[in-house]
């Protein structure tokens, strides 16, 4: 099962970012959104980390334009017939990637594989909206993509061993680092990390400490790189609030309960760094 010609579909951070680590391990790419204006954008940031690639002696002008060269435009579902595989990295919304891999059943080759970069979604339940489902997986890379080497690969419960194999080796391709996880709610990062989160703001909804000092204990006294505020914000609180909700919803467990707080801010629409406020300002 050889893997040559890869769709993205969705140009948004984490898309481009797929797009871009797979033209520059020599794949060619097929990048889909449903506008234009979304495809330039996502090749604006592309072309940008790459110049700055340049800049640092990383690669060469030369090796820019040839990873640029890779990477074509798709405004239609339908170019999914010439992939081998399709990574789906839409909104985090079930009924939309349900409705995506449905078509893409009718779509591609029967060889493709339909891989989804959900970070918390049953890949099983994306699975059965398709008629292969033994070709259905979860390929949750990191943010940002081109920094961050892990990549989940998430079995759904019909997924094929030679359909494992073949995405664990374009993994290794890509230069990243694969680990095996089974389908449960937020897989293995977002199960630990969500909750951490979600506790630290309710450690603010309760005044423990001030948002600085609990982000300064999480940063010097466990060695963290961020503090678990100012990360939420990075990750944009509404996808916090949806995966911690998907955890919720799919282990039945209170200990999963989003903090008020947290669903008040995203009523609010402090979104965190995207819309230059969350638990901090962005200026």
């Amino acid at each position: 099962m050889e893997i040559k010609k890869v769709m993205v579909i969705g140009a948004g951070q984490m898309g481009g970012g797929i797009a871009q680590v797979c033209a520059q391990a020599g794949y060619d790419v097929i990048l889909n959104d449903i506008q234009e204006e979304s495809f330039n954008k996502g090749l604006a940031v592309m072309t940008k980390n790459l110049a700055r690639n340049v800049e640092r002696g990383r690669m060469s002008e030369d090796d820019k334009e040839a990873v640029l060269n890779r990477i074509t435009m798709s405004l239609d579902l339908s170019d999914a017939k010439n992939a081998d595989i399709v990574i789906e990295a839409a909104v985090e919304n079930m009924e939309i990637k349900r409705s995506i891999f449905a078509q893409l059943d009718e779509i591609a080759p029967a060889h493709t594989i339909l891989a989804t970069n959900t970070s918390s979604l049953p890949i099983t339940e994306i699975a059965a909206a398709t008629n292969r489902p033994e070709k259905v997986i979860g390929m949750h890379f990191m943010n940002p993509v081109p920094v961050m080497k892990l990549v989940e690969i998430i079995r759904g419960l019909a997924t094929a061993d030679e359909v494992y194999q073949a995405v664990e080796d374009m993994t290794n391709a890509l230069s990243k680092v694969p680990v095996e996880v089974n389908d449960f709610p937020g897989f293995v990062a977002n199960r630990v990390l969500m909750p951490m989160i979600n506790e630290a703001v309710y450690t603010l909804y309760e005044g423990v400490a001030t948002k600085e000092a609990i982000d300064e204990v999480m940063k010097l006294g466990m060695n963290h790189p961020m503090g678990p505020l100012q990360l939420a914000d990075f990750i944009g609180l509404d996808t916090c609030l949806y995966i911690m909700e998907t955890l919720h919803e799919g282990f039945g467990d209170s200990k999963y309960r989003p903090c008020p707080l947290l669903r008040k801010y995203v009523k609010a629409g402090w979104l965190g760094k995207k819309s230059g406020r969350g638990f901090y300002e962005y200026n």
